[in-house]
């Protein structure tokens, strides 16, 4: 039973995905949950997660909770939270073996989908609320993941630049929030917000496995109580360049060493439309890759670079540029990545770009179906999207760009804003 596509369901207002195969030896169970990037939801919804991970009504203290998958054979159990387009996406993932390589009496995906689902919407309560000295504790440890991004300079001037880019925006927000906002949560909002986050989310559940849609519908019948009256659709907006407009320079100076430059652009391209495979060739060719534009010609042959590369968020067009230069190299820095912008615009690629380019994008994707989880966050793209793409149409629409492909999304590309972290002293 090798794997073949998703077999898609609803269930009490959940879309349901399930992979029967025999392939591995685990069962993988991701449920994704998504939220409209807010200011006014972004923090709670970041934090429920991390109060979602102590107890249930079940298993109230944590280290029950953590014992609990001891005994269900060393389970896996876990949370992401990311941003993809406009949506703050929460992820929980959970492993279990598979029955026939433990004698169990209780199907064990059975066992698991409980735990999964109870964690997720049947927490650990006090008076009807959250537990206090959780959520007081999970603060402090979300504190600390956001002061962790202001500590690393690469992250914080990647994220700064985002901020000033789309400033208007609510892509501007991080996944993981705001600090002032998190020191106003409590554990009755918190709660309140955690009840609307579940009931209006859209909500994905996936199962790879030795299992079938139908047996995966059986249990969830069982254990799911139907409180949710829909499952919303998610929205694409692309970030496109409208208006043709002066870039946006930023200079900010904070006690730093080497200097961060980072650059963002515009696209009206993403993953649903049809010229995905070209726009993830131009960011290739960009500076996806050791071999690509930005990495040759910035760093090996000026030396002006101690790192310097580009990244797609196909669910938005954005892609952003990040380099690490001496302070003192700025205006030959932003020249000479002008240079590589304009080099795309004019379709200046290389036979080994090109070539070199694909067989790194296919061998990426490739690679995906070696891992349970990478095949479900590759079919999420086509929820979060709306477009159904598999692996090997992907890979064969890549295998067909053509320079003058790339030459078009470079010309639907815009350079938006500059951004500039540098020390306090210079000029």
């Amino acid at each position: 039973m090798r794997p073949s596509k998703f077999e898609r369901s609803e269930i009490h207002s959940i879309r349901l995905h399930v992979l029967p195969t025999d392939r591995f030896k685990t069962y993988a169970i991701s449920a994704y949950i998504g939220t409209p990037l807010a200011e006014e939801t972004v923090t709670p919804t970041a934090l429920t997660p991390f109060v979602l991970r102590r107890g249930t009504q079940a298993l109230p203290e944590t280290k029950r909770f953590r014992e609990r998958l001891d005994e269900l054979y060393g389970a896996g159990f876990g949370f992401d939270i990311y941003k993809r387009g406009d949506y703050q996406i929460v992820q929980f993932r959970m492993d279990m073996i598979e029955d026939q390589y433990v004698s169990g009496t209780e199907p064990l995906l059975k066992q698991a989908l409980k735990f999964l689902t109870e964690a997720i919407t049947r927490p650990a309560l006090e008076n009807d609320h959250f537990v206090s000295k959780y959520v007081e504790s999970e603060k402090q440890t979300l504190r600390k993941r956001i002061q962790s991004i202001i500590n690393d300079k690469i992250r914080y001037a990647a994220e700064r630049c985002l901020e000033e880019m789309c400033k208007n925006e609510p892509y501007r927000l991080h996944p993981l929030g705001q600090l002032d906002k998190l020191e106003k949560l409590d554990k009755q909002s918190l709660y309140s917000a955690y009840r609307q986050w579940l009931q209006s989310s859209p909500i994905d559940l996936y199962v790879v496995g030795n299992t079938t849609s139908e047996e995966v519908q059986s249990i969830l019948r069982e254990l799911l109580a139907s409180e949710r009256s829909e499952n919303p659709a998610y929205v694409t907006k692309p970030a496109a360049c409208g208006d043709k407009r002066d870039v946006n320079t930023v200079i900010e100076r904070l006690e730093v060493g080497q200097g961060k430059l980072n650059m963002g652009l515009r696209s009206s391209i993403t993953y649903g439309d049809e010229r995905y495979a070209a726009a993830l060739m131009y960011n290739g060719v960009l500076g996806g890759y050791p071999h690509s534009k930005l990495f040759m010609n910035v760093r090996e042959k000026e030396s002006l670079a101690y790192y310097a590369s580009s990244r797609l968020d196909g669910h938005k067009g954005i892609i952003t540029i990040q380099s690490g230069i001496e302070i003192n190299n700025y205006e030959k820095a932003v020249s000479i990545i002008r240079e590589q912008l304009d080099a795309m615009v004019r379709g200046e690629i290389s036979d080994l770009e090109l070539s070199q380019t694909k067989a790194m994008i296919v061998n990426q994707l490739k690679e995906i179906q070696d891992s349970a989880y990478e095949m479900i966050g590759f079919d999420f793209n086509s929820v979060l999207s709306g477009k159904e793409r598999s692996i090997p149409e992907l890979i064969a629409a890549v295998e067909a760009v053509t320079p003058q492909q790339i030459r078009e999304v470079a010309d639907d590309v815009c350079l938006d804003t500059i951004y500039f972290l540098r020390d306090k002293e210079g000029e």
